[in-house]
């Protein structure tokens, strides 16, 4: 029993520790990331970071000063506190003073969001994003030997390389925002605004929608992953690639459920009849991380019940609920669409 209440006061006692060492972690932890800009993985993500911090740093430095002068004008004695009323201490402290402070800092942030808007350099990657309600169509132009290809809601470039997001809009006001590599761009209907920046290292990296679109806008993110520029060549090679044709009965009878239940008029699977420009293009489907636009992890399980009830998972989507399919041919689509990698 002794020892039981010694273990239990010393747990007791270092509770406030391990609260005040959390406590301290949080703000770090939040600076760090796979969607903050306070973690720059890119070279004009590092840009805006800088800028934050300079404007941030300039900004307390004002408000310690002015609120320093204020404690004194209240606290210290009139004989001492007299030169305050000066005309010189007003013009300079009131007038001058923030004058040069601000205009040095909004001349620096003009400079630092000049060179972060600049054109493409030759030999960026070209990649058009187009945000619709409410997903992402993802297209890759054609590129020396390199095939056009669309895909959806997964953009993947390559490190070291400049790369040129030319973002559009198929309905109503988006912006896309990739917090570790740039600042947001607005996606506007009939426009194309350009968002460009070069990653520096390899990894996965999250997006979103930062422009209220709708009922699901806070549903509408993306994963971009960095790849090392071989990694890269060999992915778009295969994304040119028609879909792979089906290893057994089970996965070509999900083939054929896919299109007599017409998917196809919605989805296109590059090799097959189904030929649709609605909905994502799902050639490869099966290689992406997520589905739903980064909401669920991308596997029979998530594919199946997506297409089985698409408007309880994310209503407003622009796809039907087939919820009357059979648990049998939910698993075969399901599975025929999870081979397509």
């Amino acid at each position: 029993m002794h020892g039981s209440s010694t273990q239990a006061r010393l747990v007791a006692d270092a509770a406030p520790a391990r609260a005040m060492a959390l406590a301290a972690a949080f703000p770090l932890a939040a600076c760090r990331g796979v969607q903050s800009a306070l973690d720059p993985a890119a070279d004009e993500a590092a840009r805006l970071a800088t800028l934050s911090i300079v404007l941030f740093v300039g900004g307390a430095a004002i408000f310690v000063a002015v609120t320093a002068l204020v404690l004194y004008a209240i606290f210290a004695p009139p004989a001492r506190r007299r030169w305050l009323a000066d005309r010189r201490a007003i013009l300079i402290g009131g007038i001058a003073v923030p004058i040069v402070v601000l205009t040095a800092l909004l001349v620096y942030g003009f400079i630092v969001l000049r060179v972060a808007h600049a054109p493409a350099s030759e030999g960026a990657l070209r990649i058009e994003v187009v945000g619709e309600q409410y997903w992402w169509r993802v297209r890759y132009p054609a590129e020396g030997e390199a095939e056009a290809f669309a895909t959806a809601n997964e953009i993947r470039v390559p490190a070291g390389r400049p790369v040129e997001l030319v973002a559009m809009s198929a309905d109503v006001i988006h912006a896309v925002w990739i917090p570790n590599f740039a600042g947001k761009v607005d996606m506007i209907p009939g426009r194309a605004n350009r968002l460009v920046f070069t990653v520096e290292r390899p990894g996965v990296y999250r997006g979103v929608c930062a422009e209220y679109c709708g009922d699901q806008h806070a549903r509408m993110a993306f994963d971009v992953v960095a790849l090392e520029p071989g990694a890269f060549a060999a992915w778009r090679q295969a994304q040119t690639a028609p879909a792979r044709e089906p290893a057994t009965e089970f996965l070509e009878g999900g083939r054929i459920l896919f299109i007599r239940n017409g998917c196809g008029n919605c989805h296109a699977v590059r090799g097959t009849e189904a030929g649709g420009q609605i909905g994502p293009d799902l050639t490869h489907v099966g290689s992406r991380r997520t589905i739903g636009a980064g909401q669920f992890p991308n596997n029979v399980g998530t594919l199946a019940g997506w297409i089985a009830d698409t408007q309880h998972l994310k209503g407003g989507a622009r796809m039907p609920s087939y919820g009357s399919l059979t648990g049998a041919d939910l698993r075969a689509i399901a599975g025929y669409l999870e081979s397509l990698k």
